[in-house]
């Protein structure tokens, strides 16, 4: 099973969620902004994108700073915003049998397939 964190509004989500087509890759599309992934599930993703909270955030959303977000913030303080504020998440994120990429660039959602 093949799940894409998806926002149409993004170009690259949408070269990504594109790219999963024209390589014959059927993808359950998760519009994340509108269905915010729980704590656990942010943690979990984190866990199989094998980066930190930091990694995984927008820190040049100007909600970042409204929240009092900074170098200093912690792990638990970074998920927890991210889940009340899923515009703080990276996108796109393509997920497949436990493992997870960002598609940044696209091309490197692939790698998921090999």
């Amino acid at each position: 099973m093949t799940t894409i964190y998806h926002n149409p509004r993004c170009s690259k989500s949408r070269q990504t969620l594109a790219l999963l087509e024209e390589n014959g890759i059927q993808a359950d599309v998760r519009l994340y902004l509108k269905e915010a992934p729980s704590v656990e599930e942010i943690t979990t993703l984190l866990k199989q994108l094998a980066i930190t909270p930091i990694e995984l955030m927008r820190t040049k959303e100007t909600i970042y700073k409204e929240l009092g977000l900074n170098s200093e913030s912690s792990d638990e303080e970074r998920i927890q915003a991210m889940h009340s504020h899923p515009s703080l998440i990276e996108r796109p994120i393509v997920i497949h049998n436990d493992h997870a990429k960002l598609g940044r660039p696209p091309e490197q959602v692939l790698e998921l397939f090999k």
